[in-house]
């Protein structure tokens, strides 16, 4: 075994980072900008005033300011469960027989049980301190909703939280929770929008998707007086607030002398992977180093691996701006069997254009696979992890792996973004051996990406 190191490293307050890191601010070609669903132009920052609060609003667009001061109301609430912990995973390590060297990042202690909270009180706090009278969102497995739920009633400020139906039925844990804290859970798509009315009309019996409850969010924000949307992942300042995890990653490695030849990441739209990545990403990017980044999807939604790079609406309803991202086209509906996150047709636009310019690499994963890496997981480091790091955890097991067969001790770090205490329905399922995986054919992406909208001398 290499050089003994904490099992877990914790980090002093005065050590969590001040700032957060705009990785826009280092990258040698922007992400193509959002563009007017009506017109087809580039937004202003000033257009998106209607959906989101005005500061959300400007770090959405700000591609310039490398590092953005955290206020201290919102450090203050941070404090309640950061820093979060670095941890050795020398049981996996052993378990797998590896030269490697197996670090995660933890984000699972808070109620939420995930990395979500970082960006959900950044997006509370800007609310209430323009002044707005509740705001809207969307949730699909859940953690989100929850993390959102907590920020706002730590803020004072009501919220209405539209869950993917078929989690919303799985996780009916979830919906307590987050009405434990105040809020008001909506099954998507539901009765109380337009939006949702449509989509059921066209689709009586479909489960929902993260796209559906976007536009049912939307449009409640809007038809709201004072109201707003916000978002949990996938948008540019979500990436900017979730840059605390991989800050605290680096100060903690670098407090070890070890830096990363690996970096993995669970993917759905991209917050986590977003922020885990981001300070060496940064490095990568002024060829200060070259780690290996690897986003891991499922393999029932594969937006990087197998969607278009195209201009795409980020809802069904089709009422958002458009932005260009790996994308699955906007009417993807995700498989109802699968058991976690991860479900947006979309990536991120700041991820999209690093992995389309190479700066990452992408894989997906089957769901039985990721369970079997999460059992294992939970038997060797005892945390019972949520379904979406269990897609970074079977990927960090086969590079592992990989390392016992070439003798090379590679150090690797994986973002565990949660728990999956609220998951047992799907533990259930793969112990009993009726979980099932589903891939998407060829013919049923041509379907969805033929509905991609048709932008003049773009696509």
């Amino acid at each position: 075994m290499s050089k003994k190191v904490p099992y877990r490293l914790y980090l002093t307050e005065d050590q969590m980072p001040k700032q957060w890191y705009n990785l826009r601010a280092d990258m040698k070609e922007q992400p193509d900008p959002l563009l007017n669903p009506g017109t087809g132009k580039p937004l202003a920052e000033q257009d998106l005033y209607p959906i989101f609060c005005e500061e959300l609003a400007h770090q959405e667009m700000d591609a310039e300011t490398r590092y953005v001061d955290i206020p201290e109301e919102i450090r203050e609430m941070y404090r309640i469960y950061r820093p979060s912990p670095l941890i050795r995973a020398y049981q996996l390590e052993k378990a797998l027989d590896t030269p490697a060297k197996i670090y995660y990042k933890f984000e699972g202690n808070n109620t939420s049980g995930s990395h979500k909270l970082n960006s959900a009180i950044a997006q509370a706090y800007y609310a209430k301190a323009q002044g707005l009278a509740g705001l809207t969102t969307e949730t699909g497995a859940g953690q989100w909703g929850t993390a959102l739920a907590e920020a706002c009633s730590y803020f004072n400020l009501p919220l209405t939280v539209f869950m993917v139906k078929g989690s919303y039925e799985q996780k009916p844990f979830r919906k307590a929770i987050i009405e434990t804290f105040g809020a008001e859970v909506i099954p998507s798509p539901s009765n109380t929008t337009e939006a949702g009315r449509k989509i059921l009309a066209e689709n009586p019996g479909t489960t929902g998707s993260l796209g559906c409850a976007i536009s049912e969010a939307v449009e409640k924000a809007v038809t709201s007086p004072n109201y707003r949307y916000v978002l949990g992942s996938v948008l540019n300042q979500v990436l900017l607030h979730q840059s605390v995890i991989g800050l605290e990653a680096k100060i903690a490695m670098d407090m070890l002398e070890e830096y990363p030849d690996i970096i993995i990441g669970c993917a759905g739209g991209g917050s986590n992977l977003g922020g885990l990545i981001a300070p060496y990403m940064q490095d990568k990017l002024l060829g200060k180093a070259n780690p290996e980044i690897y986003a891991v999807e499922p393999a029932s939604c594969p937006s990087l691996t197998r969607g278009r790079y195209a201009y795409d609406f980020c809802d069904t309803g089709k009422v958002t701006p458009l932005a260009r991202m790996y994308t699955l086209g906007c009417g993807f509906i995700p498989s109802a069997n699968h058991a976690g996150g991860l479900r947006y047709h979309g990536m991120s636009p700041i991820l999209s254009k690093l992995y389309h310019d190479g700066y990452m690499k992408a894989c997906s994963v089957e769901q039985t696979k990721v369970f079997e890496a999460a059992v294992f997981f939970a038997k060797n480091e005892t945390i019972l992890p949520a379904p979406e790091s269990s897609h970074a955890i079977w990927k960090a097991i086969e590079e592992a792996k990989k390392c016992k067969e070439t003798g090379e001790q590679k150090t690797i770090l994986f973002g565990l973004t949660g728990t999956g205490y609220f998951d047992m329905t799907a533990y259930t399922s793969y112990l009993a051996q009726t979980m099932s995986d589903y891939i998407p054919t060829d013919e049923d992406l041509e379907r969805a990406f033929a509905q991609l909208p048709k932008i003049p001398g773009i696509q």
